[in-house]
């Protein structure tokens, strides 16, 4: 699976970038897993101001063979028509006061982006669905599992993406306003509707670039 990414600055004019997810060496989950999402914390020197609260993790991480991690999924009633749902679309916003800020998540730190520029990535993605809808992001905004959005450790908050599956070349443009996953093997979450659309809901997770 392929996923390329779109930045705009806030000083620029609204531009696309490619962000390449190449495929990973290991094997993508037979079943489809919602994403670990971690409590974020401040670093020392960032934590004036809390961030906005985002998904719990869960307290453990158990596979369940052909289920779903714990109770995520896709929503009992989605949109009849997911594929007409229209890729975001870039354009200039200022970045978030509080999501770019250093932070520590699962022991692990993290210094997000402070800026726009053209940027570049391979590796797995994977998808968060029901379990988080309407859970504030780290943007302060709901989770809508049925938008184009995504959500990534370090890219600045607001930004795009394009993201392209590397296995059926197809390809859809998302807004970044989420943090996460903070799982060693994926590098991105996208929403329920990107996934569906780029073929890996099934799946649970797929090579990108």
């Amino acid at each position: 699976m392929k996923i390329s990414a779109v930045c705009l600055p806030s000083f620029f004019l609204p531009a696309t970038f490619a962000l390449l997810l190449a495929a990973c060496a290991s094997t993508p989950p037979a079943t489809p897993l919602a994403p670990p999402h971690a409590p974020i914390t401040t670093t020392p020197e960032a934590a004036k101001t809390p961030l906005p609260s985002i998904h719990p993790e869960p307290s453990n991480i158990a596979k369940r063979p052909g289920g779903y991690y714990k109770d995520d999924g896709p929503g009992d009633n989605p949109p009849p028509n997911l594929g007409d749902i229209p890729n975001a679309q870039p354009r200039v916003e200022a970045l978030n006061r509080y999501a770019n800020r250093p932070y520590v998540a699962l022991g692990q730190s993290y210094s997000p982006r402070q800026q726009v520029v053209p940027f570049v990535e391979r590796g797995l993605a994977s998808w968060y669905g029901k379990r988080f809808q309407g859970v504030r992001t780290s943007s302060g905004e709901p989770y809508d599992m049925y938008a184009m959005t995504a959500a990534h450790p370090t890219l600045p908050i607001p930004s795009y993406a394009r993201v392209t599956n590397l296995e059926n070349g197809r390809s859809v443009i998302v807004r970044i306003n989420d943090r996460g996953p903070f799982h060693k093997d994926r590098i991105m979450d996208l929403s329920y509707t990107a996934a569906w659309k780029l073929g890996y809901v099934d799946k649970g997770s797929a090579q990108v670039e």
